[in-house]
């Protein structure tokens, strides 16, 4: 379960564009950065994607972008021309395809790779959508197979909302601030649809031939869909971003993308161990719902003094975690970036960043609240330089290789940090007889996670 979102320049603080998203797949499902440089493919080439191939184009942009490590495709990601995409998972009343053909994070990272806009990169999804298809497996240890919905964005702040259902779609331009979950959102009022895609509703019942044409009314699975929290999720990010507008900055965003719904903000002793309800920011538990809801990933983007600046994780849990700066994009070309380690696997490795979050992430979860106040002061300061500092370095007018040097040492200094959260949550001691009940489920179900995962004793 994911949440995407956007904030167009009406409504925030610089008067430039804000793309964020929080990629929620399987906990020991390790996500990495990656970046592909621009290339020429010779005539005839062949693409392989996460399960089937198709024709190359004759160029494909250079792209960053936020990987499962085990598919070809991506969960959210940017391209050299500021297009930006992240995709989540849909239900539909028509079931999805099972047989293996493009999944979504494959189309995704198509349409970064081949579009230099949003429009074109809605161009490249919907076409190779109709002649391809989307199906197959998308789940890391189990089968789940689903639609997808898109939030595509550009550096001109144009941004559109491209829900799909097997090969049809229907296109949204999206407003001031739009927000996507796992749930069909677009209602009557849209830009676009595809030839089949009312006919097919209305053949099956799903539409009226008089009424106006409601895409998420015909084709949606409300019971998935709630069962998922889509709609609760998706109410609560607008919730919390429009009241910020028109001043919407990327650290409203950290906070929005750290929330975990208004029963945490209610309950003094809340643990992530229950229902995953209106939490933007998910931790696995136990239950099929959960087995989806971590958060793995996290990605802000916004741009600043004419450069395409990106906070990132690159680790799950943003809560536990920090961003930190990456410069890819319109005006950032001669910017090198950070080294973000080795790809990780499914299994516990020292080497790779995922991985060694983890350590600080599963400790955390012991003991929620208590451990996480250890240190969640600090990392908010800590946080917060990095901000002054990039904003600072930017009014300054820093040349590149400044600006390489800055981000490499945030990266450097969030490394060593870490560490030493590591220790202060560890100092705070755990009780587990003091938990309720579903604390002990929880923790069992943690037990078995770090078992697969081959995580070492953390201490």
């Amino acid at each position: 379960m994911c949440d995407t979102m956007v904030a167009r320049p009406p409504v925030t603080k610089n008067g430039t564009l804000i793309f964020a998203k929080n990629s929620d797949r399987e906990a020991n499902e390790a996500q990495y950065l990656f970046h592909a440089p621009a290339q020429t493919h010779a005539p005839g080439s062949e693409l392989a994607c996460t399960y089937i191939s198709i024709p190359q184009v004759e160029r494909t942009n250079a792209v960053l972008l936020s990987r499962p490590y085990w598919m070809w495709g991506a969960e959210m990601g940017v391209n050299e021309h500021g297009v930006l995409i992240g995709n989540e998972a849909v239900f539909s009343k028509l079931k999805p395809q099972k047989e293996p053909a493009l999944i979504g994070m494959d189309l995704l990272r198509l349409g970064l790779e081949r579009a230099a806009s949003a429009q074109e990169a809605v161009e490249v999804i919907t076409s190779l959508l109709a002649q391809y298809g989307q199906g197959g497996n998308c789940g890391h240890n189990g089968h789940f197979e689903y639609h997808n919905a898109f939030l595509i964005a550009d550096a001109g702040g144009t941004a559109f909302v491209l829900e799909t259902v097997g090969r049809e779609y229907v296109l949204e331009r999206a407003g001031d601030v739009r927000t996507i979950s796992n749930a069909y959102t677009v209602g009557t009022e849209y830009e676009r649809a595809s030839d089949g895609l009312i006919p097919q509703a209305r053949a099956k019942g799903w539409a009226g031939e008089k009424a106006p044409f409601d895409f998420a009314e015909a084709y949606g699975d409300r019971l998935r869909s709630r069962f998922a929290t889509g709609y609760e999720r998706g109410c609560r990010t607008r919730d919390l971003l429009g009241p910020k507008a028109p001043h919407i900055e990327a650290r409203h965003v950290m906070g929005v993308l750290r929330d975990h719904g208004p029963r945490a903000a209610r309950q003094r002793h809340w643990q992530p161990d229950g229902l995953l309800g209106g939490s933007v920011c998910a931790h696995a538990s136990f239950g099929p719902v959960r087995k989806f809801g971590q958060t793995t990933s996290s990605w802000i983007t916004e741009i600043r003094n004419g450069r395409m600046l990106h906070w990132v994780t690159g680790t799950s849990a943003p809560d536990t975690g920090i961003f930190k700066p990456v410069f890819f994009g319109p005006g950032c070309e001669g910017i090198g970036l950070p080294d973000f380690g080795p790809v990780p696997g499914g299994r516990y490795e020292e080497a790779a960043l995922w991985w060694r979050h983890e350590k600080l992430h599963r400790a955390v979860l012991e003991n929620y609240g208590p451990r996480l106040a250890a240190y969640a002061g600090e990392r908010d300061r800590l946080e917060e330089s990095f901000m002054t500092e990039v904003a600072g370095a930017l009014e300054r007018g820093a040349d590149e290789g400044a600006l390489e040097v800055l981000t490499g040492r945030h990266w450097r200094r969030a490394e060593e940090a870490e560490k030493a959260w590591l220790k202060a949550a560890l100092a705070v001691p755990v009780n587990a007889r003091q938990m309720p009940p579903p604390s002990h489920f929880y923790r069992f179900h943690w037990k078995r996670l770090n078992r697969l995962a081959h995580m070492p004793e953390i201490s």
